[in-house]
């Protein structure tokens, strides 16, 4: 989820160069700094989520090991320790606001872009621009809805169903993995056309 949460970031970051230095694009995304740019958040993702399980691990814990969700969510097996998590859940805070951090920036760079967009003379010219971010602010609204939901149920809606929030919690692993290569399928007019091209062969 974290490197998702970056790769989202690193492309709103693509299409905001795309948009508005389009000239020099090629001399600032070259392949040697994408691929800086690749490792240096995936090393800081690593570095991120590496504490979790090593702070859980020096928790101890009672007899109670009944989890609230499907997997192994850390504020979930977090709160089953009879020791002090103090540091777990100040470490987990600073987690969610780094996650925070990647979802400012995103909306500041297509704050920028709009901007940019605005200052297009021609209509047409502006949807054909706002046409190329349309798969990315679908992958951003597909990672992040499920997440802001299942925080807010969790933080606020204490008494509702524990069914509800084991719902949220798989919706929130599994729909964005799943719907990702659909949003990018269905853009891509080249596969859009091979998809068209074998329904319309199965219904003949």
């Amino acid at each position: 989820s974290a490197m998702e949460s970056s790769v989202l970031l690193i492309m709103s970051f693509d299409r905001f160069v795309a948009i508005c230095n389009p000239l020099r694009y090629t001399s600032i995304l070259t392949s040697a700094r994408v691929l800086q740019i690749g490792l240096a958040f995936a090393l800081k993702n690593v570095l991120l989520i590496l504490p979790f399980p090593v702070t859980l691990k020096r928790l101890r814990y009672c007899k109670k090991n009944l989890l609230s969700h499907s997997y192994c969510l850390h504020q979930d097996v977090m709160k089953l320790a009879c020791s002090d998590n103090k540091f777990n859940a100040i470490y987990g805070l600073f987690v969610a606001l780094s996650g925070i951090l990647d979802i400012t920036c995103i909306f500041l760079s297509y704050g920028l872009i709009l901007r940019a967009v605005l200052d297009i003379a021609s209509r047409r010219e502006r949807l054909k621009v706002l046409s190329t971010c349309v798969s990315h602010i679908c992958a951003v609204l597909v990672f992040y809805v499920p997440v802001i939901s299942l925080s807010v149920v969790s933080r606020f809606a204490k008494h509702s169903s524990p069914i509800t929030k084991i719902l949220m919690a798989d919706i929130f692993l599994l729909v964005p993995p799943v719907m990702n290569p659909i949003i990018y399928c269905v853009k891509s007019q080249q596969i859009r056309n091979v998809i068209l091209e074998k329904l319309c062969q199965k219904q003949s």
